[in-house]
């Protein structure tokens, strides 16, 4: 019998630590379906480009999430919420800068509206009722935010988590901050679109992929498989 390289063996420790961390810190799921937005921009009468800004735990797979919605034109990895001076993954690993981990989407509003985009966020990019954390990561940097541009996309945010709330479609509180977006800066270029790049890798394959199955599933009207 071969024997199994040290290679092999440490991937496979890996992965099953990823799963025991996905069975402690597995994100919990909406009662039912999440309902459209009663309250959303109508879709635009030509084609354009607007930008939303979502933090939803680590970047990498609500980026990878999004890459994967019609509509959609370009998505980056980034920090928002802090200075420029602390823009920087060694310290916003800190939890103390104020940033949290984002995504910015440039989408295409004749395609796919804004509640559109928060529907997709609060379905499956992550989970809305964690304070402070997302899964196995921890720390303000992990929070949920919507960092909004303008009065309607602050309108549209606040009044789809009411909605939500009011339908009672999780079994704990929204915690989403809505915030005005004061900047956002781009991550360090091994972070962006680091699903497709490792998708093999035991953190990725735990608690990001299984976000692209429930897209695929939930949305399949928005999906599109080919990855920006």
């Amino acid at each position: 019998m071969s024997r199994i390289s040290a290679d092999r063996i440490i991937g496979l420790v890996g992965i099953v630590t990823a799963a025991m961390l996905f069975f402690f810190f597995a994100p919990a799921q909406a009662a039912r379906p999440l309902p459209d937005a009663k309250i959303d921009s109508p879709l635009a009468q030509q084609p354009g480009m607007e930008t939303a800004v979502f933090a939803g735990g680590c970047f990498w797979g609500v980026d990878a999430v999004f890459k994967h919605v019609k509509g959609v034109i370009r998505v980056a990895s980034g920090y928002a919420g802090g200075s420029a001076a602390t823009a920087h993954y060694e310290q916003v690993s800190s939890g103390t800068t104020g940033h949290a981990e984002s995504v910015r989407v440039v989408y295409d509003p004749a395609r796919i509206s804004y509640g559109q985009l928060l529907k997709v966020f609060f379905s499956v990019a992550h989970d809305p009722t964690e304070l402070d954390r997302q899964g196995p990561d921890t720390g303000t940097q992990y929070r949920s935010a919507i960092f909004f541009s303008n009065d309607e996309q602050k309108h549209i945010a606040k009044a789809y988590i009411a909605q939500l709330q009011a339908a009672h479609v999780f079994a704990r509180p929204i915690v989403t901050e809505v915030t005005p977006l004061k900047a956002f800066y781009f991550a360090e270029a091994y972070h962006q679109n680091y699903l497709a790049l490792h998708p093999d890798q035991p953190y990725i394959v735990i608690n990001d992929l299984p976000k692209l199955a429930d897209l695929q599933r939930q949305f399949p009207a928005l999906y599109v498989r080919n990855q920006l």
